[in-house]
């Protein structure tokens, strides 16, 4: 990472540095003590979950849920993002406060990846540090050709990487299944060509192989440049209306997808972000269930399975 130690580079100087002094056997001993904080998931929820439901709602929630910080997604998958330009900014730090949530992130994709600095400027505002979005771009490209849209594309978010720089925000792309950007192979590229601490990946397993293994292969590779992480599978997809137990099964704990792997190396890394139980509904905008206390106890649902599977990890 440009102008910063990563996490490996840190950790071979702090370990240079205790054998030099020759207290490395103090680091150890520390360690093994259990004075290090366990690893825990910090969790954030989606305002999306609760379809169009009013954001106030949502907030008095998202505490219920274990997470203490929440996403704000707009149309058509909710409204919040609108609701905020109804009551204004005061008025939404107001609520945030009264019910003792942080905001993290918006989910922005009605704007664009190169159309988000003035919503980095409102999240600012609102006590959060990151806006999310899916690349969009040419699909179905292979070869020199894929390699030659993604150096383009890189230099085309240069400078929206920069404003994101100065203005203290991370941008968090989306591997988006049929997106220039998707697979674990285009995300690495991407990475190495613009090598910003304010500039990462929200990882969506649902756009990927449902290999728990290289699910966490691509988790490890990624390291510090995962910026967010959403709990969610394919199951039976999202694209069209199914059973409400079918379209249930894209949560963790509900379809196939085995979590242990992928915690195990969100442990190893030692993630700091933040981890979303997320699904979709069909159509979108709807709740994933028909009223709020019964999303906060889906939600719930897959928390106590992912923290079963933490505990196997």
């Amino acid at each position: 990472m440009s102008g910063s130690l990563n996490r490996r580079d840190f950790n071979k100087q702090l370990l240079g540095s205790a054998l030099s002094a020759g207290f490395v056997g103090n680091v150890l001993a520390a360690g093994a003590d259990g004075n290090q904080k366990p690893f825990q998931l910090n969790y954030i929820v989606a305002s999306c979950m609760y379809g169009t439901l009013p954001l106030e709602t949502i907030l008095q929630e998202t505490p219920k849920t274990g997470a203490q910080y929440l996403e704000i997604w707009a149309k058509r998958h909710g409204n919040q993002r609108e609701q905020i330009d109804e009551l204004g900014i005061e008025k939404t730090k107001q609520l945030f406060d009264k019910y003792k949530v942080k905001l993290g992130s918006f989910t922005c994709f009605k704007y664009g990846l190169f159309n988000m600095q003035g919503e980095m400027d409102l999240v600012k505002k609102l006590g959060g540090d990151m806006v999310i979005c899916n690349s969009g771009g040419p699909k179905g490209l292979k070869g020199g050709e894929l390699m030659s849209a993604i150096k383009v594309f890189a230099e085309k978010l240069k400078p929206h990487v920069g404003a994101a720089e100065e203005k203290g925000i991370i941008i968090g792309l989306e591997n988006h299944g049929g997106g220039l950007i998707n697979d674990p192979d285009t995300q690495r590229w991407l990475l190495d060509a613009l090598p910003s601490e304010n500039f990462g990946i929200a990882l969506a397993p649902y756009h990927l192989e449902q290999d728990p293994e290289k699910i966490a292969q691509l988790i490890l590779d990624l390291d510090e440049r995962l910026v967010h992480f959403q709990a969610w599978q394919h199951g039976m997809g999202c694209m069209k209306k199914l059973p409400k137990e079918q379209e249930l099964m894209q949560l963790p704990g509900r379809g196939d997808l085995n979590f242990v792997p992928i915690l195990a190396a969100l442990k190893k890394i030692n993630y700091p972000g933040r981890t979303e139980i997320f699904m979709h509904p069909v159509p979108r905008g709807i709740p994933i269930l028909p009223t709020a206390d019964e999303v906060t106890a889906e939600i719930n649902r897959s928390r106590a399975y992912l923290e079963n599977c933490l505990k196997q990890a």
